[in-house]
């Protein structure tokens, strides 16, 4: 078991992310003054067109029991890797209007360059490897499953 912290932190969410759940967040962290690097990614609901459709909303469902016992190896995974202080992920369920965050990955460390590449590979392990997936919802109520690229 890693001794990092947040190692069992909550990775789904109803709703959206909120603005000032990611302010209050970043602001906690500094009382920590042995970070020297955050790197923050914001995953946003885009207002696609696919087939003439404008997409208004991606209502987002998952195995939860899976996707948290994968997250738990992905971040082990990621700690192994490199020198991080912490690491916070949260991913919406539920209906997520475009404009709106969906995904908030944060991560901590010493150093700046172990900050940026953990949180690039996070961000990619999540969306390849955990069972989420997203209808998208189009202006006209019909939909398709979204494809992950």
């Amino acid at each position: 078991m890693s001794t990092k912290e947040n190692i069992t932190g909550k990775l789904f969410i109803e709703g959206a992310v909120s603005p000032q759940f990611i302010a209050d967040s970043i602001a906690k962290h500094s009382s920590k003054t042995n970070i020297g690097a955050h790197q923050i990614f914001l995953g946003q609901i885009r207002r696609d067109e696919i087939d003439g459709k404008k997409v208004k909303a991606i209502d987002f469902s998952a195995y939860k029991e899976m996707a948290e016992e994968e997250y738990y190896n992905i971040r082990e995974l990621i700690f192994s890797n490199y020198d991080l202080t912490c690491m916070h992920v949260y991913h919406s369920l539920g209906m997520i209007r475009a404009g709106e965050i969906n995904l908030f990955v944060f991560v901590s460390s010493v150093h700046r360059k172990d900050c940026a590449e953990a949180c690039r590979e996070m961000v990619e392990l999540i969306k390849t490897k955990l069972p989420i997936w997203g209808k998208e919802i189009f202006e006209d109520n019909e939909y398709s499953w979204k494809v992950n690229f």
